[in-house]
């Protein structure tokens, strides 16, 4: 058994060392995987890795993911952050969790992965996979966009708006979700669009079927992308092509908690269906 750890910024070594002596005396192999490692440093520490352990809160979560999923390896999130709407259980919950995985005593939920591709003239330019979302906004002095958006090769329209959204059924309770999106079932593998303060107000979020593949053309630019808000973006000139689509893998999710908890954790950690003025 081999499992890989990735920690948040907030995480302390000594939390991390108490890690790794509870997976030693269980007589597991554990490694420390940084998230800004090069790529072929990442190969060789997932070589047969059985898991992979996030400390931190979701950004951490998101990182793992992305790792995780193209190499089938199961992803637990721990949370030593504020929301943790991704991760499965709280920090001070660790030790028993990592003895429930090694005892086989849970479940894995499968996520859609997001694949995007920014072309220029039929070249491509980056290649990214995200678990929530990708961003596609106005920069540099743009003040609105203009996007065409096509759907499996058909024409959707154009909108203008500071910008659009393609998410995953995992990303519609992030940032699609502050811009007026729906909420989807994490195990849906339906993708939404959700246009970002759009210019005309018959524009809405739509949700696209399993297996479409959505492009956004921009006519007006510039505009910037970015894969589950990473820091570092991709600058798009106008002609330039984002093609988002759903990945060949499926991020597999060690859960704990049965299927349906999903709506407690919305009201637990969102307030949905919470009352705004308590009940005498």
């Amino acid at each position: 058994m081999k499992i890989c750890l990735i920690r948040g910024s907030g995480v302390e070594q000594h939390e991390v060392d108490s890690v790794f002596q509870a997976m030693k005396s269980r007589q597991v192999d554990a490694v420390e995987l940084k998230r800004d490692a090069k790529a072929d440093t990442v190969t060789e520490l997932l070589k047969q890795a059985d898991l992979i352990l996030t400390l931190g809160g979701d950004g951490t979560f998101l990182a793992g993911a992305r790792v995780a999923a193209p190499r089938d390896i199961p992803v637990l999130g721990v949370n030593h952050g504020h929301l943790g709407f991704l991760t499965e259980i709280e920090a001070d919950e660790m030790s028993a969790g990592l003895g429930r995985f090694l005892d086989g005593s849970y479940r894995i939920e499968e996520r859609t992965m997001l694949h995007v591709t920014l072309s220029r003239k039929g070249r491509t330019l980056a290649q990214e996979i995200g678990l929530n979302e990708v961003v596609v906004d106005h920069s540099g002095e743009a003040r609105i966009l203009r996007l065409e958006i096509d759907v499996g090769g058909q024409r959707v329209g154009v909108i203008d708006a500071d910008g659009a959204i393609v998410a995953t059924a995992s990303g519609s309770t992030a940032y699609a979700l502050a811009s007026g999106g729906p909420i989807l079932e994490p195990t849906l593998e339906d993708l939404v669009l959700v246009p970002m303060s759009p210019f005309a107000l018959t524009v809405r979020p739509i949700v696209f079927a399993p297996g479409q593949d959505i492009s956004l053309s921009v006519v007006r630019g510039p505009a910037e992308m970015r894969v589950d808000g990473q820091g570092r973006g991709h600058e798009i000139a106008i002609g330039d092509v984002v093609s988002c689509g759903s990945h060949a893998k499926r991020l597999k999710v060690v859960r704990f908690s049965p299927p349906e908890s999903f709506y407690v954790r919305l009201a637990d950690k969102l307030g949905w269906g919470r009352p705004l003025v308590p009940k005498k």
